[in-house]
């Protein structure tokens, strides 16, 4: 109830510093306890991956880029927390600005390029944290790695987040990193998911437990892209695949300030995008390989779209900027 009042103070801030003082201000709220004052919904657990989810509502990665912060947003009644996208080494992402909110349509374009401070520190955040809940960890490669060396980068993440992770994600879909969406191209991606398959077997043995594996992928696809990921999927026995990342098209938001601006946009203008690789994924998947919906999430309904188009749980990030806390409760409750 109290964040329409708020938004407005945290709109008249540059994006990236309202997004700092957010995140500072919902730690201190966790630590006093605040955040148990919230209203909850009482969501319906479902199954996805072989893990138990409480409820099928998630934070998408890019929030929390560095996992500072996972309690104090577990503590909004998300079903499952996504921290990153994190690489091997700290980078500083690409110069400000950039991010731009277009409010007028619900949006955000942002340029970030994978800004963290590297695998390591993300997993002493994590093992700080404490957090038992269902935690999925995004990996990525580093700005200045080339494609021909990325699986590197992945193995080396996979590596050090495994023992820590409920499943791992593998972030090849994001437009901020230069010719990182050249990784879904057929031979690219054959070879990409190949190379973690078989490292998240060596993994399984050596920790004595399995984690997940998803593939977090483009709204921008065609659909014979989108069926050959698919294909792709299956042959390799990918755990779970998130759809979509956000987009390069601009036509949503044409003449609007800031559409121009280079990197990917967010929010509404993303929502028939994603529902529709959501749902001709869900074709050529026939069920074999769960979905994650995300993209365009402002309500419960939009919730209960991904879901009717084929997704099996959903993730909300540019929902949260326009709407708040609230978002969370309402998509719980519109899918229970």
């Amino acid at each position: 109830m109290l964040y329409p009042l708020l938004r407005p103070a945290l709109f008249s801030l540059d994006p990236e510093d309202a997004h700092r003082f957010t995140l500072a201000s919902l730690d201190i709220a966790h630590r006093l306890g605040l955040l148990n004052l919230l209203p909850r919904a009482t969501g319906k657990p479902v199954r996805v991956m072989d893990i138990d989810f409480p409820n099928p509502v998630g934070l998408a990665a890019g929030l929390d880029k560095d996992g500072a912060h996972i309690n104090a947003l577990a503590a909004l009644g998300f079903g499952f927390i996504e921290i990153g996208t994190v690489t091997p080494r700290p980078q500083p992402g690409n110069p400000q600005p950039r991010m731009f909110r277009l409010p007028a349509a619900e949006a955000i374009i942002n340029r970030m390029g994978f800004n963290n401070l590297g695998v390591d520190n993300l997993v002493k955040n994590v093992e700080a944290s404490g957090f038992t809940g269902v935690l999925g960890i995004n990996i990525g490669k580093n700005k200045d790695t080339p494609n021909e060396h990325a699986v590197d980068d992945y193995l080396a993440c996979l590596d050090k987040v495994y023992a820590h992770a409920r499943y791992v994600t593998v972030n090849i879909s994001s437009p901020n990193t230069q010719g990182l969406r050249e990784l879904q191209k057929d031979e690219a991606l054959d070879a990409l998911l190949s190379a973690i398959k078989l490292r998240q077997s060596e993994l399984a043995q050596q920790h004595g437990r399995y984690v997940p594996i998803a593939l977090k992928i483009a709204p921008d696809l065609d659909d014979a892209q989108i069926a050959a990921v698919a294909a792709l999927l299956i042959m390799h026995r990918i755990d779970a695949v998130i759809a979509t990342n956000t987009t390069i098209a601009r036509d949503a938001v044409a003449g609007l300030p800031y559409a121009e601006e280079a990197g990917g946009l967010s929010g509404a203008p993303v929502r028939d995008a994603s529902t529709r690789v959501i749902r001709t994924l869900a074709h050529h998947l026939a069920n074999e390989v769960p979905i994650i919906g995300v993209g365009g999430i402002l309500s419960g309904v939009d919730a209960q779209a991904k879901i009717d188009a084929g997704a099996s749980l959903v993730q909300l990030y540019s929902g949260l900027i326009y709407r708040g806390p609230a978002l969370v409760r309402e998509c719980v409750q519109q899918l229970a």
